[in-house]
This record gives structure tokens, C-alpha cells and sequence, in this order.
């Protein structure tokens, strides 16, 4: 893995950036989007100038941050992107006094080995019909 962390910049999402958004983002209404935009609670991850990945999340109970969705743009995934958005997220979550957050993905996904790599723990999971368990992690600060 290759240090690209000069070139890294993580900023708010914007009404600019919907196209993309939406080039990654495949469950998010539009209206939702425009929450995202107004109340801050999505990035965008930009490599130079080129937008290549989100993150989005939302107040679990009102109270608890949960990361609803992480994406690296196909090309630039294996590269450590995930990982710095995510301590990128952390930090910004420990600014504002919170002492854990969430994540979750499916049990199927590879995002569950990536999650528990950097130092997120299993601590339940949700059974839907027809689907594999959805497994929830977290991290204490």
C-alpha cells in the first residue's frame, strides 16, 4: 500500500456532488440526499481533484453514530482509501463527544473482514427473510 495521504481530501457533501453520489450510492432517495447535504452528515473523499469515494451515517437511537454506507470507487479499492476514510470519520465523531459508533454490513460481504481489521467488534446482528444475517460492529473510543 502506497501512502497517499497528501493527496487525500475529505470534505462535506454537496448539491455538486450528486452525480457521483449516485454513481456509488444505489439506496439513498433524493430527498435523503438533500438531508445529507443539509445537515452535514455525508463525505466525499477526493484523490487530487477526482471524487472516489462516500460515507454517509445517521444518529442511531438519536444518540449513537452509525456509518450507513462506505464506498471506494472500484479503481481505487485495496489502496487503504477505506481505511483512512474511516479514521477520517472516527476522529470527526470523537469531536463531537461521542465515545462509540456503529457500522454494519452483511455476514456475505467482504466488508465484514475489513470492518473487524480495523478494530470494530462484532456485537449483534439482524435476521431478515430471505437474506443473510446483517452483522453490527462497533468501536469504543
Amino acid at each position: 500500500m502506497t501512502n497517499h495521504s497528501n493527496k487525500i481530501s475529505i470534505r462535506p457533501v454537496e448539491n455538486s456532488d450528486k452525480p457521483f453520489w449516485f454513481s456509488l450510492d444505489k439506496h439513498l432517495s433524493e430527498v435523503e440526499f438533500c438531508g445529507k447535504v443539509n445537515d452535514g452528515r455525508g463525505y466525499v473523499m477526493l484523490f487530487g481533484d477526482i471524487p472516489i469515494g462516500i460515507l454517509r451515517y445517521n444518529l442511531f437511537w438519536d444518540n449513537t453514530p452509525f456509518c450507513n454506507l462506505l464506498v471506494i470507487s472500484e479503481n481505487y479499492r485495496g489502496r487503504g482509501f477505506g481505511s483512512n476514510f474511516m479514521a477520517f470519520w472516527e476522529t470527526e465523531m470523537q469531536k463531537l463527544g461521542f465515545s462509540w459508533i456503529l457500522v454494519s454490513t452483511r455476514s456475505d460481504e467482504s466488508a465484514l473482514q475489513f470492518y473487524r481489521k480495523i478494530g470494530y467488534t462484532d456485537c449483534g446482528n439482524l435476521l431478515a427473510p430471505d437474506q443473510p444475517p446483517e452483522i453490527f460492529l462497533r468501536k469504543i473510543f
